[in-house]
């Protein structure tokens, strides 16, 4: 063969070998592109659920008219993350069209939580990167942000925290929270080991306190006598002017721990009003009274409880907050306000409410 024909010979193999990487990869590219459209991935009948969900998103609907796509948050642009997520997504279509998984709204919700944990740990593992595709901190004007909202984002920078840590819920209902019904029942058997010579013992529920009025979950209560579940106690608080009929934990602190009737409020035994630095008055008191209800004489396992109602209400949908983060005062209304997001009953929420108040910045270590 001459040197011509072997330069020739030579040039259509290469042109071949081109055109069949560009059919290969290009292909393949091509095809990895067309499944990564919204309206492939919506394609199967399993996805109706979560793209009505999806749908109902301030990321398919907002004021700026920007929408984020499927893609855009479950498939990372980093080439080995991209393909890796291809990879896993093909149990998707096995599932679809083999096994019928979650072909259901039924076998759906069975299998929300496991779903769910699936891609917050993908999410975990790459530090949220497609959020971060859109989402930036040092981009965010936090002077147009919530109080509440720039104080969280201050907070995650500052613990290395990942987007998804508190944005669970952001395009789909988070997991419905559950908890075992047995976890109550356990701490109230706490309460049958409560001795009749303890010194001190807590409210696990709101209790009364004859007629004088009502004691809240936690309240700490010195014993003056005994008889099995009837005691004689006194509770030692502080009551501000104008708000006669309630008593909180501490001077300035509104953690109330009883609310009392007009027979309570003349039973009190009370110091002189001093002003606090924003013009409130505040006063000692102490309220001796009479007990029958089942007590505790430890609250451990009453925070035991409540680090459980955190895991299932509050952690399902963000990471946990420290009790630190916030005051006495502010964690009222920010219980308050998360609780309403939930299903948490009202005596639960207290419990909860409590627990976080207990453990704020401003009486840890006093």
């Amino acid at each position: 063969m001459s040197i011509k024909k072997r330069y020739v010979a030579l040039l259509v193999a290469a042109g071949v070998g081109v055109g069949v990487g560009w059919l290969t990869l290009g292909g393949s590219a091509a095809v990895m592109h067309y499944t990564s459209d919204t309206e492939f991935c919506v394609s199967c009948h399993s996805m109706e659920m979560p793209y009505k969900e999806y749908q109902g998103s301030v990321h398919f609907s907002n004021a700026k008219g920007i929408r984020a796509e499927c893609s855009d948050c479950h498939i990372p642009q980093e080439p080995m993350d991209y393909l890796i997520t291809k990879i896993r997504a093909s149990k998707d279509i096995y599932h679809e069209f083999v096994t019928g998984k979650i072909d259901t709204s039924e076998k759906y919700e069975a299998h929300r939580k496991e779903m769910a944990e699936t891609v917050w740990e993908q999410f975990r593992e790459n530090d949220s990167a497609t959020c971060r595709s859109c989402h930036d901190f040092d981009a965010m004007e936090q002077y147009e942000q919530s109080r509440d909202a720039a104080k969280m984002h201050e907070y995650a920078k500052a613990n290395d925290q990942t987007c998804i840590d508190c944005h669970k819920g952001v395009a789909h209902f988070a997991p419905e929270a559950q908890l075992d019904s047995k976890a109550f029942d356990a701490l109230m058997a706490f309460t049958k080991q409560t001795t009749a010579d303890a010194k001190v013992v807590y409210p696990v529920t709101a209790i009364s306190m004859g007629d004088y009025g009502t004691l809240n979950p936690t309240a700490k209560l010195e014993v003056v006598k005994a008889n099995g579940d009837d005691r004689t106690v006194t509770l030692n608080a502080f009551q501000m002017k104008g708000a006669e009929q309630v008593l909180y934990m501490g001077e300035g602190q509104r953690a109330i721990v009883a609310t009392l009737a007009e027979q309570g409020q003349n039973a009190l035994k009370t110091g002189e009003y001093e002003a606090d630095v924003y013009g409130n008055e505040w006063r000692s008191v102490a309220l001796t009274g009479d007990i029958d209800s089942p007590v505790v004489d430890t609250l451990k396992p009453v925070w035991s409880y409540a680090e459980e109602l955190d895991n299932v209400y509050c952690a399902t949908c963000h990471a946990k907050i420290p009790g630190e983060h916030f005051t006495v005062n502010a964690w009222g209304p920010v219980a308050k306000g998360m609780g309403a997001r939930t299903d948490i009953s009202p005596e639960n929420l207290e419990l909860l409410t409590k627990y976080f108040q207990n453990h704020a910045k401003d009486v840890v270590g006093h």
